[in-house]
């Protein structure tokens, strides 16, 4: 299964895709079957001092189960596009708790920020994770945060940031740029948090679920939580949007309120909305 192409039906429609341009993640709660939470959790304690399990890729009801699961694969389909890699290593953040953490936030080795997106890291909570066990936070937007991780690692609790925690059978899809860390546990237990990778293989493509009457002229690029300046923060959301569709990586931005900055807070006109994302004008007809 390493490495093994696969298919599947996209999930994800465009506003689905455009809110994980906007928060550089999406959480899907407790949607893996509770006897495969079971299974994962007894194959990690019989491997717990593994902190790289890649016997559970041999597994074939943890493949189907959770590196294929419908939901999830769907939703990576639609960012991936089709025949994307799957797996070729699997990692778990093991830690007993209480536990009191002191990593910092910190992106990924070798994150870079670009509207591009060629692969996703996927979480995994075989276990329940609440706020007591410890569960990864992460800072929305932050995958397009220029500067140096160094000028962040002195903060401590950041205002904006959102949480992880879930039921058992919990799944995030995170940007692999995106700021996160681990927080303190101060319940008791075991917690995992099983990750792995999947990458693009094909030229991006809007061939998720289009919504058709969609007028991008009116839809909101500029996320509800972000740590951009005002104004700005539409544009790089709409940006990798652009390049998700098979548009190119750039646009003629022209500047002021123009799209996609002004997008969404009016009914009237926008000026500026990408060709390739503008709705075809209606010419009326002789008998109109």
């Amino acid at each position: 299964m390493i490495g093994e192409l696969y298919d599947c039906e996209s999930t994800l429609t465009d506003h689905q895709v455009i809110e994980f341009c906007q928060k550089g993640f999406l959480i899907f709660k407790g949607v893996v079957p509770e006897e495969i939470n079971r299974r994962t959790v007894s194959f990690l304690d019989k491997h717990p001092s593994n902190g790289q399990p890649v016997g559970l890729l041999d597994e074939n009801w943890f493949v189907e189960g959770v590196i294929k699961h419908p939901q999830v694969a769907g939703a990576v389909r639609s960012l991936l596009g089709k025949k994307f890699k799957l797996p070729v290593y699997i990692g778990n953040h093991r830690k007993q708790c209480p536990v009191t953490l002191s990593c910092r936030w910190h992106r990924d080795g070798g994150a870079i920020i670009t509207p591009q997106l060629n692969f996703l890291q996927v979480f995994y909570y075989p276990q329940d994770t609440p706020m007591e066990m410890g569960p990864t936070e992460l800072v929305p937007s932050t995958h397009f945060l220029r500067g140096s991780c160094r000028f962040m690692q002195h903060y401590g609790s950041i205002r904006k940031a959102v949480s992880t925690t879930g039921p058992a059978g919990t799944i995030f899809i995170a940007h692999y740029s995106i700021l996160h860390r681990a927080t303190t546990a101060t319940a008791s237990g075991v917690r995992n948090l099983v990750n792995y990778p999947y990458w693009r293989t094909t030229a991006p493509k809007r061939d998720w679920v289009v919504e058709t009457e969609l007028d991008f002229g009116q839809v909101k690029f500029s996320p509800d939580i972000s740590v951009h300046q005002s104004d700005w923060d539409a544009l790089d959301p709409a940006r990798m949007f652009h390049w998700l569709c098979g548009l190119g990586e750039d646009f003629d931005f022209k500047g002021a309120q123009a799209w996609p900055i002004h997008a969404g807070f009016s009914k009237l006109p926008v000026e500026g909305v990408p060709p390739g994302l503008a709705r075809p004008r209606k010419i009326p007809t002789r008998e109109q």
